[in-house]
Formats: structure tokens, C-alpha cells, sequence
């Protein structure tokens, strides 16, 4: 089954992912199918710009009730090692494009979909839209080498309050911080992006392609150096008691009691 579809229109390549929920969380087939469709279109020398965009909502984030994801709880080490690059690859696919890319994102955009979107070059979000990073108060640690990406984009401050509270960001907000670049009315989002998809298009690609490879390499130089651990602190945070406690928490609706264990 596809979750993925890619339309083309001159110049300009829209992808829309979709579960049929309205939710899309990133299932690992999910995963895999966007990371293999950036690594298509890193070939495609006709595209200049590329719309990512959910059907509905753009993403939950990563899905939890996934048996592929649950699979990998009772792997060996180097097993669920190698099934947790799925996040980091896909993330990476992303950002290596030399085209241009653009989130359009409705609804929420949670967690590993937001380590998606600020692997794009822009995220465009309609108003009643919201961000969030809920890993650390369910225990885990950020991963996907979100934070130099996030330091990159809002400053350390802001990416703190953003990881550590695990709090929602409404649009105008995370305007306001430089996460997002542009907040359109609700349901206007894909078609704002379009809109700036078109400019690139218009524009000389070699050019732009130099432009963005140039900008890219004096900001995320040290990306590498300092989230190249992440994969491993994830792998470490899923066996600790304190995620357990996180979870079972949240399932039986109460507060959560935390050891450091």
C-alpha cells in the first residue's frame, strides 16, 4: 500500500502523504516510502521546488502502535540500532535536497513530523495550526538531530522551552520565533506554498541550487558534531523506568512520578 503520492507541474513537485486518518503519523512503511521519495527526487534535475504536505492534518508524529515500531523494543542492540536510523535517515533525506523545499502543514505537525518539517528548507502553517515536541516528558530525548536543526532556526532559549516543556506552539508564535516563516488562514497553507514554489520556479535552478547548498553548509556545519550521539541516547531512554512510568501514566490519566532510573 502507498501512503505517498507525488505531483509534478512544470518546475514544482507537490508530495502528499496520507494514512486515510486524518492523524498520519509516521509508521516505519510511512517512513520509509518519504525517505525513498526525497532520494528519487534528489536525481530529478527538472524540479526546482518541492511542496511536502499532509492529506488533512499534516502528522502526529511518530506511531506509537506500529508493530514495526514495537518490534524493536525486543531487538539486539545493533537490530534496534539500525531500525531507529529510520527517523535520522529520513530527516536527512529531506534536508540533502538540492531543491528548494517547503512544508505546508494544517492541524498539528507533532513530534518526529516536526523534525521533518525543520529538515525543509520553509514551513508555511495555517493560523489554527499547532507544533509540539512531546518527547521529553514521555522520557525519551530529542533525536532525528532535531536540535542543532531547531538551535539553527529559533536560538537555544527557544529551543529548550520548545524540547523541554513539550508544550503546544500555536502558529503565530512560532512566527514570531522564526520556526515557521509564513501563517496563512486555515486551509490556505498548500496553496501559499504553491505560491512560493512558483518563485522558485521562475527563477534560474543551478543558481538557486548553489544558493541554498551555500547557505545550508555555513549553518548546519556542526549539525553532524553535536546530534551524532542522539540515535544512541534513544536506544538508552526507551529501556529507562521512567519512560515506563511516562507511558503508564499517560494511559491510566494521571500525573507522572519521575526517579531518574
Amino acid at each position: 500500500m502507498s501512503f505517498v503520492s507525488v505531483a509534478r507541474d512544470g518546475r514544482i513537485a507537490q508530495v502528499t502523504f496520507s494514512r486515510g486518518d486524518g492523524r498520519n503519523a509516521l509508521s516505519a512503511a510511512l517512513m520509509t516510502e518519504l525517505t525513498e521519495t526525497a532520494r528519487t527526487l534528489s536525481r530529478d534535475t527538472t524540479t526546482s521546488a518541492i511542496i511536502l504536505t499532509g492529506d488533512g492534518a499534516f502528522s502526529a508524529g511518530a506511531d506509537l502502535k506500529d508493530p514495526a515500531m514495537a518490534a524493536r523494543a525486543g531487538a539486539p542492540l545493533i537490530e534496534r540500532r539500525e531500525m531507529l536510523k529510520a527517523g535520522p535517515d529520513l530527516c536527512d533525506a529531506w534536508e540533502s535536497l538540492e531543491q528548494t523545499t517547503i512544508c505546508a502543514i494544517e492541524g498539528f505537525c507533532i513530534g518526529g513530523a516536526l523534525s521533518l518539517a525543520v529538515a525543509c528548507d520553509f514551513r508555511i502553517i495555517g493560523a489554527g495550526a499547532h507544533v509540539r515536541l512531546p518527547e521529553v516528558p514521555i522520557g525519551m530525548n530529542m533525536s532525528w538531530r532535531t536540535l542543532p536543526r531547531l538551535v539553527t532556526l529559533i536560538g537555544p532559549a527557544r529551543a529548550k522551552k520548545l524540547t523541554l516543556f513539550g508544550e503546544k506552539v500555536e502558529a503565530e508564535e512560532a512566527e514570531r520565533w522564526g520556526l515557521v516563516d509564513l501563517v496563512t488562514n486555515d486551509g490556505d497553507a498548500l496553496k501559499a506554498a504553491r505560491g512560493w514554489a512558483e518563485k522558485i520556479a521562475a527563477l534560474p535552478p543551478v543558481p538557486v541550487r548553489m544558493a541554498k547548498a551555500g547557505i545550508n553548509g555555513a549553518a548546519t556545519a556542526l549539525h553532524r558534531a553535536t546530534s551524532f550521539m542522539d540515535l544512541d541516547q534513544f536506544a538508552l531512554a526507551a529501556t529507562t523506568d521512567d519512560h515506563a512510568e511516562a507511558i503508564r501514566a499517560f494511559l491510566e490519566k494521571r500525573a507522572p512520578t519521575f526517579k531518574g532510573d
